[in-house]
C-alpha cells in the first residue's frame, strides 16, 4: 500500500482563483472508489496500490486540460513503505500516540 500526495496547478487560466478546477478534480477522484483520498488546502493525498495511484494521478492531471487550461504543473510525493502495512490513518495515529 502506498501513499501519495499531489498538487495540480493549472497555469494560464485567466484568473487567480482555482477553486472551480479543484472541484473538477474532486469530481474525478470520486469516480475511483477503489482508492482512498483526502483533499487538503494545499493538495490531495491518495492511498492504494502504487500502480493504481499513478493511474489515478495521470487521469486527474488531464482534468484541467479538459476544462480549458493550456498548461498544467503536477507535483507528486510518494511514500511506498514495504516493510509493513501503512495507511494515512495509521501514520497520523503513530504521531498522536507519541504526543
Amino acid at each position: 500500500m502506498a501513499i501519495a500526495e499531489f498538487t495540480i496547478i493549472p497555469i494560464g487560466t485567466g484568473t487567480t482563483s482555482l477553486s472551480s478546477y479543484v472541484a473538477d478534480l474532486h469530481k474525478e477522484l470520486e469516480k475511483h472508489t477503489d482508492i482512498q483520498f483526502e483533499m487538503t488546502p494545499m493538495g490531495t493525498i491518495l492511498e492504494g496500490p502504487l500502480e493504481r495511484l499513478f493511474e489515478v494521478i495521470r487521469l486527474v492531471h488531464e482534468v484541467p486540460f479538459l476544462h480549458g487550461a493550456q498548461r498544467v504543473s503536477t507535483s507528486i510525493k510518494i511514500d511506498d513503505r514495504r516493510d509493513k502495512h501503512a495507511t494515512m490513518e495509521q501514520k497520523l495515529q503513530s504521531v498522536k500516540d507519541k504526543l
